[in-house]
């Protein structure tokens, strides 16, 4: 049976963190010793450390406090409570989160430990139902990163915005580096998992919203484009090459006066050759940050390949358009053929050039 980290970011907690901390020590798990909580108060104001006092005096086993002078967000609460207990607590083979608000239950705590017992490598996610019943803040941003999660990994994650999890501690040392000081940083463990081969596991639970989730301190606009920022990096990086490519595609073929297939191909070369430079050093320095081993020979050799299969594609899309002499034809083909191979080159980029690599080092 697997020994458990509880790991408990909160900021500005009220009465629901101490019911949540006397559930949690009066269970089968605490008493069992096979928890640990770890509690970490990440910069709360003068008016809720009364909380963090009166957990404090109770000097319970097994439990302690760490504080943040300030506010640095979620995502560093959660990494200084990963530090502690990779550091402190040799024996845990996995890590549980939980919000301190009173949306998770010991009893959702207890199933998801049983799923993880059964499949310890796994990421385990304790997941809500959700109906007509839910904040829209939370619906709403819960469809669209589940959409966004399935885009880029592939899988089928049903609840990315839940604070309960069971993290393999081997995860977790890799989780450590990823950028991110809030949100973001919970959804990047999502999309990362597959690239360090941790599958990605749901445990149903109970959906619990008090007050309307009025506790949550998700800021919607600011944390959802923090969410986001990886793939809109991205995005924007193929959008500035697109520009580039199909600009340059146009005047080589207005240069050379025709559209067979030797003007396509030498068109093609030129604008490929001077807008895949832009695209390898904006993916490499900003979007991957400068991940990967010998980045610049396999981009290379996906670009000869990208490059001679929008060629030839091009080609074969202009001839199946209506009014295939037409000056424009060309192009719309290869905007057509280029937006088909963006999406096929991300997940080249991201799982194969641009790949984290797959160890490291926890002092």
């Amino acid at each position: 049976m697997a020994t458990i980290g509880v790991l408990i970011p909160a900021l500005n907690p009220d009465n629901k963190l101490i019911d949540l901390i006397n559930n949690l020590t009066t269970s089968k798990l605490y008493e069992d010793e096979r928890t640990n909580i770890v509690l970490v108060d990440d910069g709360s104001d003068d008016e809720h450390q009364p909380i963090f006092r009166q957990l404090d005096e109770l000097r319970l086993p097994n439990m302690i406090i760490l504080h943040h002078g300030i506010n640095r967000g979620k995502g560093a609460a959660l990494k200084t409570g990963f530090k502690y207990i990779l550091e402190n607590l040799p024996n845990v083979t996995g890590i549980a989160t939980m919000d301190s608000d009173g949306q998770h239950t010991v009893d959702a705590l207890e199933h998801c430990i049983q799923r993880f017992d059964q499949e310890p490598d796994k990421l385990v996610l304790g997941v809500r139902k959700f109906t007509e019943d839910i904040p829209l803040r939370s619906s709403f941003g819960n469809i669209l990163t589940s959409r966004l999660v399935k885009l880029l990994t592939h899988q089928n994650i049903s609840d990315t915005q839940t604070g309960l999890r069971i993290i393999p501690v081997d995860y977790v040392k890799e989780s450590l580096k990823f950028p991110g000081e809030r949100f973001e940083f919970e959804f990047d463990m999502l999309l990362e998992a597959h690239k360090f081969n941790v599958e990605v596991i749901e445990q149903p639970i109970p959906t619990i919203y008090l007050d309307g989730n009025k506790s949550s301190h998700f800021r919607v606009i600011r944390d959802s484009i923090a969410i986001y920022s990886r793939f809109l990096k991205f995005a924007a990086s193929g959008l500035v090459s697109f520009f580039i490519d199909i600009t340059l595609f146009s005047i080589v073929i207005s240069v050379i006066g025709n559209h067979v297939l030797n003007s396509i191909l030498i068109a093609t070369v030129v604008s490929r050759v001077l807008s895949s430079v832009a695209n390898y050093l904006i993916n490499h320095h900003l979007v991957f940050n400068h991940a990967g081993h010998q980045t610049m020979i396999k981009y290379g050799t996906l670009f000869i390949v990208q490059m001679l299969a929008s060629g030839y594609l091009t080609n074969f899309v202009t001839w199946l358009l209506p009014n295939s002499s037409s000056q424009i034809v060309p192009t719309i083909a290869k905007m057509i053929v280029d937006f088909t191979l963006f999406i096929i080159s991300y997940q080249i980029q991201r799982d194969f050039i641009f790949k984290e690599k797959d160890t490291v080092d926890v002092k």
